[in-house]
């Protein structure tokens, strides 16, 4: 399996966070701190292949997923925006495998936002599935459209896609030929629509708990439902918390 990250030039980070820390292993197991060790050596399962890619100018969402196509060339694909981190068992990607696996199609996550914040999402519009279609506990549908950023009195529904994506290879000819918007940005829900009009495309409306890791509000709500769920820090967290009201 192969994990693409998309980075620009600030982004280091992210590569040596995932990057082996040879040096803090050795001491680690000098000092005979094995719980930790193996902690450390987990954070990326064996069968897992970290790639980093830079994206060199920031053109947008729909050019950073086609610098991943001379990793994935004619492969489906999963798209996972960090800005979207969603609490879920199974995870997200793995309930939309499952959805992609019995329809063969590209699938979005998607979730109903309140319609004053459609202006913050693309919004698709969808019909149920046809009849002897199978369906995944009712939470898939077929889109028939897809806007970016509608203005809530024009948003053809309150469906928002939200940071998860399995897409069809087919994705990437429809990306190279989108026409680029406002700063010159390639937009992947340009893309999508234009997918859209050759294939069939479903909305699956995720099981799980989505923060908003892009906002500060959302990014604390993530920090304490993170903490409190800690197996080493919950109870004490917990109890400090109580102290704050």
């Amino acid at each position: 399996t192969d994990m693409v990250f998309i980075t620009g030039r600030n982004k280091r980070a992210i590569e040596d966070h995932f990057d082996t820390a040879y040096e803090v292993e050795a001491e680690l197991a000098a000092r005979g701190k094995h719980e930790l060790l193996r902690a450390v050596q987990e954070v990326i399962p064996k069968h897992v292949n970290c790639i980093f890619i830079r994206q060199s100018e920031a053109l947008g969402l729909g050019h950073a997923v086609l610098c991943a196509q001379p990793v994935v060339q004619d492969e489906p694909f999963a798209v996972i925006l960090a800005d979207d981190l969603i609490d879920a068992e199974p995870p997200v990607i793995k309930q939309m495998i499952g959805v992609f696996a019995a329809h063969q199609c590209s699938v979005l996550g998607v979730q109903d936002v309140p319609r004053e914040h459609t202006g913050q999402y693309g919004i698709v519009s969808t019909t149920p599935l046809a009849p002897g279609v199978g369906q995944v506990h009712g939470l898939v549908e077929q889109v028939r459209g897809l806007v970016e950023k509608p203005r809530p009195e024009e948003a053809p529904s309150t469906l928002a896609v939200v940071g998860r994506y399995i897409l069809t290879p087919r994705i990437f000819h429809h990306l190279a030929q989108v026409q680029a918007g406002a700063g010159g940005e390639i937009q992947l829900t340009d893309g999508i629509a234009a997918l859209l009009r050759e294939e069939m495309l479903l909305a699956y409306r995720f099981v799980g708990t989505r923060y908003d890791c892009g906002s500060k509000l959302g990014y604390l709500k993530a920090q304490v439902a993170f903490g409190l769920k800690h197996e080493d820090l919950r109870e004490e967290f917990a109890a400090y918390l109580t102290t704050l009201q």
